[in-house]
């Protein structure tokens, strides 16, 4: 239950990905189980009915009737014809007295794995929902045919692949596997078998009891597939590894190492690894020296927390869903991403001692050569790696549409020099009336461009609401000035925004070798540039200008929900209109969530080819940019 403070703050605050308010005046919204199933298939969250929205404000008006609303929630919950799945237990639903109103608070918890999809009426494919930014959206039926296939008991990757035999494996890396294996145990049982009986014990190679089928599974051809075999269409079309450092600050140099299916190399998991490792760790200033079986007891945690965080990435990824598994290694840290969801929700990972994965196989056969944790501290190796160093925690996003999980593990300290320097030149004397986790956050902020709420849930102990007390204190006092809408709110230092844009990175200062941070604005074009990249001319975006352009965007303020997605698209081209702009600076500008802006406004504006791109040639890469077809090249 939340306090009354809590609740008035919740409303002041207003909707956000975890937040829904409705006002209920005419009985319960049929919209209300629309986010019921969204915040289900999403990350849970609270919906308060009772609360009005008057201009983009909400207000507590209460409910003319709240033991009806109550009774009526809960016999709704229980008739299978209106919603799948009751998720919530008797202190999940309450109702609550608010300035003298009272007000229904209903808690939707995340669904687990099994009873994904929640949905609505008797049909998951035109009734499940998921949540994006402040809104709820319907499915597609690629996205329920995913939550529908992770209920299963059946890993993903133990399916046999029709018409596949051993031919279409790659027999040296079924040999370097056979090393690997046998130097990390010498007097294994299974070193002496045959191919298909070592596949079998595995999960490359399946006999099913019931059809008496028998072949490859989806497990032994990533591992040890030939590229074509892998992402032949009756196998795995989506299928894609790729790896890029990014160690020069010359823009036009995209990457300085790239590994990816070119045809030179074959492209399955086990050789993805292999050659990924090594590059991850060859030049960590950390004394390290490889032998031949890539493991080793003696390592050091850094080492075994950066083979963690890629076996994390290989097993749990959803080789159905779009993008492949992604990495950018940079000198100020180090980026994973694979296809899929989270199986469990992201407080019980950090949590550990729970191991949900999607491939069941793939885990085996990188415990065997030492790789992957299956008792749930695989998390904790990759953490306490980063804490041995006083680095930055790791950062970890749950994206949806396309579904992804997103590791940032930062080489950056806690507490570097440059960054108390510069907080005192900013600050001065001030900075001693900060508590530890104010001064967290100052420093969090100049490392990495910004910081929020979900980032120092990350890195300190603190909850939530405390930590949205401490912030807006913050503010308040003039350490950092706020961006973006409500729950989803940023927080940048005042005066050294345009310092910031200006320069390639806060990190730079800070390891002497860092190219743009992910998540920092970036130098860009202005209109009139001779070409899109111009000599590294930068279009800075300082407080007075997102004003200027938020105004631009926006002639009759910000828009309404049931006008939203069309006010976007149009305030986006209005924006854009001659001159470049990243992601993150849309986000500031229009005050919605960056991943949000991307995947439902900016990719189909490109795709209507009424946006084009800086960086064409490379769609993935963090700090792309946008304009509109009608700015001069």
């Amino acid at each position: 239950m939340l306090t009354e403070s809590e609740l008035l703050q919740s409303v002041e605050q207003g909707e956000a990905f975890d937040y829904e308010f409705k006002s209920a005046k005419g009985g319960i919204p049929h919209s209300l189980w629309e986010t019921y199933s969204a915040m289900g298939n999403s990350r849970g969250g609270v919906i308060i009915l009772g609360v009005e929205e008057d201009n983009s404000l909400f207000r507590v008006t209460g409910l003319t009737d709240p033991e009806k609303a109550h009774k009526n929630i809960w016999d709704s919950l229980h008739d299978r014809h209106k919603v799948s799945l009751n998720l919530c237990s008797d202190e999940d639903i309450v109702l609550q007295e608010v300035t003298g109103k009272t007000v229904l608070v209903m808690r939707v918890p995340l669904a687990t794995r099994r009873q994904r999809p929640v949905y609505l009426g008797q049909n998951p494919l035109t009734g499940t929902y998921r949540r994006h930014d402040v809104g709820d959206y319907k499915c597609s039926a690629d996205e329920v045919g995913r939550m529908l296939a992770d209920q299963s008991d059946e890993p993903a990757d133990s399916r046999i692949v029709e018409g596949f035999t051993l031919q279409d494996l790659d027999g040296a890396s079924l040999t370097q596997y056979r090393q690997r294996f046998s130097a990390r145990a010498p007097d294994h049982p299974w070193l002496t078998l045959e191919p298909i009986a070592l596949l079998e014990k595995l999960g490359g190679w399946r006999r099913d009891r019931h059809t008496e089928q028998e072949g490859l599974t989806v497990a032994g051809l990533l591992m040890f597939g030939k590229n074509e075999a892998i992402s032949n269409p009756q196998a795995l079309p989506n299928y894609h590894v790729d790896y890029q450092e990014h160690h020069s600050e010359d823009v036009e140099i995209r990457w300085t190492d790239r590994l990816y299916p070119d045809g030179i190399w074959t492209a399955n998991i086990f050789q993805f690894y292999q050659q990924v490792i090594t590059r991850l760790t060859r030049d960590l200033r950390i004394p390290f020296q490889l032998k031949p079986s890539l493991f080793r007891k003696d390592e050091t945690i850094v080492h075994e927390a950066l083979r963690e965080a890629l076996v994390n990435a290989l097993i749990h990824a959803d080789y159905r869903g779009m993008g492949g598994i992604v990495i950018h290694k940079r000198r100020h840290g180090i980026e994973l991403s694979n296809p899929g969801t989270l199986l469990i929700s992201l407080e019980q990972l950090l949590r550990g001692g729970v191991s949900e994965c999607r491939n069941k196989s793939l885990q085996r056969m990188f415990q065997m050569i030492g790789g992957g944790e299956k008792a749930g501290s695989g998390v904790d190796k990759i953490l306490q790696g980063w804490n041995s160093q006083q680095w930055l925690p790791p950062d970890i996003i749950s994206q949806f549409d396309p579904d992804r999980v997103v590791w940032w593990l930062p080489f950056s300290n806690w507490f570097p020099q440059p960054a108390l320097d510069h907080l005192n030149k900013l600050f001065g004397e001030r900075l001693k009336s900060l508590t530890p986790h104010e001064r967290l956050a100052l420093v969090t902020a100049y490392i990495e461009g910004e910081v929020t709420n979900a980032r120092l849930q990350l890195v300190s102990e603190l909850h939530p609401a405390d930590i949205s007390k401490m912030l807006r204190g913050m503010v308040a006092k003039g350490f950092f000035t706020q961006d973006g809408p409500n729950r989803r709110m940023k927080y940048r230092l005042p005066a050294a925004q345009s310092d910031f844009n200006s320069s390639p990175s806060n990190a730079d200062s800070l390891q002497n070798d860092a190219d743009s941070l992910p998540c920092s604005p970036d130098s860009l074009p202005k209109k009139g540039d001779s070409s899109p990249r111009s000599e590294g001319k930068s279009s800075e975006i300082t407080g007075e200008e997102i004003v200027r352009l938020r105004a631009l965007a926006y002639p009759e303020g910000l828009p309404r929900r049931v006008r939203l997605r069309e006010t976007m698209r149009e305030a986006i081209l209005r924006v854009c209109d001659g001159r470049y702009l990243t992601a993150h600076q849309l986000a500031a500008i229009l005050e919605r969530n960056r991943d949000s802006l991307r995947n439902r406004y900016l990719s189909s504006l490109v795709h209507e080819k009424k946006l084009r791109l800086l960086y064409p040639e490379d769609l993935n890469r963090p700090d792309q940019a946008y304009t509109t077809h009608s700015s001069p090249s």
